[in-house]
């Protein structure tokens, strides 16, 4: 099921896992209006489907997500947008039941973000991860500065937010908040290894721990919008500029 130009939304299967893909490969699955829109409609549909069990996040190409397109960092530069709008990562934190986010390609600033907002996280050893907010001159936003320290020890999520570094996925292995690292190939089929013992659970059951596990990232998550910003406000206007600059291939490649 399409769900929108971006996003496909499959139908959960007799076992009850659904996935859910970012489809935009040409950007590398960026998260612009038409793709924000289709994946909160892809997630709110999980509340109205008792079928589904466990959700699978994919992105299709060689990236997860390459996170927020340079046009609405602009608009957000501008005030067109107000960064308490880009609440994203929010709708995985938010959904009934259990998220893995199968990561196999890169996955760049909110793009990183939104992955870890899941409840598994699965990353590809060869593929490339970061944050890289402040190599365009701005400080992080969509609740980054709490799933980072989540998913990672926050030695090594402050630096990975201090520089803006693309770390490879071999180098996140013994993370505390990262599930696998695996080869690339690996990626998407353990992520429904880990689904289908998951979709065996009552659906009641796994809402109700889904509920009770998340409950402290999702307080962290809306403290860190608060501060996110506040920061946001100091630091958007001057870095405009950079936005302007920087080609989208020079804001989101990796190698």
């Amino acid at each position: 099921m399409v769900v929108s130009r971006h996003v496909r939304r499959g139908q959960a299967s007799e076992h009850g896992i659904l996935t859910i893909a970012m489809t935009d490969a040409a950007t590398g699955n960026a998260l612009g209006e038409d793709m924000v829109l289709g994946l909160r409609a892809a997630f709110e549909s999980v509340t109205r489907d008792p079928a589904v069990k466990v959700v699978v996040l994919t992105g299709e190409g060689e990236a997860f997500s390459s996170g927020a397109p340079r046009e609405l960092l602009v608009r957000l530069a501008h005030g067109a947008v107000r960064p308490t709008e880009i609440w994203l990562p929010k709708v995985l934190l938010d959904c009934p039941v259990p998220v893995i986010a199968a990561m196999a390609g890169h996955a760049v600033g909110g793009g990183f973000a939104l992955g870890l907002a899941a409840d598994v996280v699965l990353l590809g050893r060869e593929s490339r991860y970061g944050f890289t907010f402040m190599n365009m001159g701005f400080t992080p936003g969509m609740g980054t500065t709490c799933l980072a320290e989540h998913a990672l020890s926050a030695a090594v999520a402050h630096e990975l937010l201090y520089t803006g570094e693309l770390r490879k996925g071999a180098g996140f292995a013994g993370a505390t908040g990262i599930n696998y690292v695996l080869p690339l190939a690996e990626v998407q089929a353990r992520a429904f290894e880990v689904a289908a013992r998951i979709a065996d659970k009552p659906r009641t059951a796994l809402e109700l721990l889904k509920r009770t596990l998340s409950l402290p990232r999702r307080r962290a998550f809306e403290h860190a919008l608060t501060l996110e910003s506040f920061m946001h406000a100091l630091t958007l206007t001057s870095a405009a500029a950079r936005f302007l600059e920087t080609s989208p291939a020079e804001t989101f490649h990796v190698e």
